[in-house]
């Protein structure tokens, strides 16, 4: 059996915390055997290391090893890419096609971002994982596969089971061995090294020389949250080997690269703000919108009966309970003065005699109908607005923009196909 040492070498792991090593350790265990094993951790921290090192060092390592987002892949074509489809079973599918399960008989398949697939497809990979039988898509026959399953998260799972966005029998199948790699945060010893290991990197990659860290700025780097984990600390570090001249970085010009404060990614375990609030955000919107819509209708039909009527004493009288619902308050005598203005919008009626032979058909308060028509508020509008708005701020990263709509990737990802954004 490999040392740990030697693992990290091999699979360019650096650091030497001690839970990181703990982490290598159990894929290094669980290696020769074919448990299925979860890995945990926040997005970024590098979770994608310890399928390969589990593949690499089992009996199955000449078999084949297929990674999958699972997160990446539309809600209605997921099936079929994993257990693969027969010709005609949907529309497009002009040949039979072989899933990754089949691909993969004898091998490895890694699912990243499992918490993201839909409870229709766990029910599939459920059976997967019991007897290694499933069904393509469209088909009725029954094939069986030998894949070794290792899955990664990003997400509290037992949020999602409670939630009923995850099943619990299959969360306890595919975590009989669960890995949590530490988010960096947890390493601050190793902050430096990885930070050095990247600057290095890029300058033989930009042919230019390596930039160092000050002790201040080696202070500021280890006390920095680094929300984006390895991924963030890679993109500052070549940020700052391509526009910085000086090739020594104090901790002034560090502090420049770093976001001034703190903000959870949206793929972090323990997120600030859940999805449920967002949920709640959107119904006050609703509501505010459809009291907004019925204020409206109400100032309407209370135009309507002064410009029918033209008694303006008779009206407050008849709707004294709409107007105290419109103002706010009981309305005073003296208020009549306001309802003049409302008097100067009324159209003048036409006698019976002015009315021409298509005229006399018709309502003369027809004009009310188109009124309703251009106010009328419509969610699919707002919803657009509202994608359009998410995405600009986050530059067009839908990952992002979900997170802050409270919806998937992948049904943000269907109502940008929809609106044609």
């Amino acid at each position: 059996m490999e040392s740990i040492q030697a693992i990290k070498q091999r699979f360019g792991i650096i650091g030497n915390n001690p839970k990181l090593n703990r982490s290598i350790e159990k894929a290094i265990q669980v290696a020769p055997t074919d448990i299925s094993v979860l890995v945990t951790g926040e997005s970024g921290v590098g979770k994608e290391s310890i399928p390969k090192i589990i593949h690499q060092l089992s009996h199955r390592k000449h078999g084949k090893y297929i990674a999958v987002n699972c997160g990446a892949i539309p809600e209605g074509t997921i099936d079929s890419e994993l257990f693969g489809h027969e010709k005609g079973a949907f529309t497009g599918a002009t040949q039979t096609r072989n899933g990754y399960f089949e691909v993969a008989d004898g091998g490895t398949i890694f699912l990243d971002e499992v918490g993201e697939l839909p409870l229709t497809t766990q029910v599939r990979l459920l059976r997967v994982l019991e007897n290694g039988e499933f069904i393509k898509v469209g088909s009725s026959k029954v094939q069986k596969t030998n894949v070794r399953i290792v899955a990664a998260t990003n997400v509290n799972m037992f949020e999602a089971i409670k939630k009923e966005k995850f099943r619990e029998d299959l969360y306890y199948r595919l975590s009989t061995v669960d890995i949590n790699i530490p988010p960096l945060r947890e390493r601050k010893e190793d902050i430096h090294l990885l930070f050095r290991k990247f600057a290095s990197d890029f300058a033989l990659k930009y042919k230019m020389p390596t930039i160092k860290l000050t002790d201040d700025a080696v202070s500021i780097i280890q006390k920095h949250r680094w929300n984006g984990n390895i991924r963030q600390l890679r993109n500052a570090a070549e940020q700052i080997s391509v526009l910085e001249q000086n090739r020594t970085i104090n901790a002034l010009t560090l502090q420049g690269y770093l976001p001034n404060r703190s903000r959870n990614l949206p793929a972090v375990i323990s997120t600030s703000k859940s999805e449920s609030d967002f949920s709640n955000e959107r119904e006050i919107l609703y509501k505010v919108l459809f009291d907004m819509k019925s204020d409206l209708n109400d100032l309407k039909k209370l135009t309507m009966e002064l410009m029918k009527s033209g008694n303006v004493s008779e009206v407050e009288k008849d709707n004294e309970g709409l107007i105290q619902k419109i103002y706010g308050e009981p309305q005073k005598e003296n208020h009549t003065d306001e309802f003049q203005d409302l008097e100067v919008l009324a159209i003048p009626e036409k006698t019976e005699d002015s009315f021409d032979v298509d005229d006399k058909n018709q309502d003369k308060y027809h004009f009310a109908e188109e009124i309703e028509e251009e106010e009328t508020l419509s969610l699919q509008d707002k919803e657009l607005e509202l994608i359009k708005k998410s995405l600009e701020r986050h530059q067009g990263k839908r990952k992002l923009a979900a997170a802050e709509l409270g919806i998937s990737e992948r049904t943000l990802y269907r109502k940008i196909k929809q609106y044609d954004l």
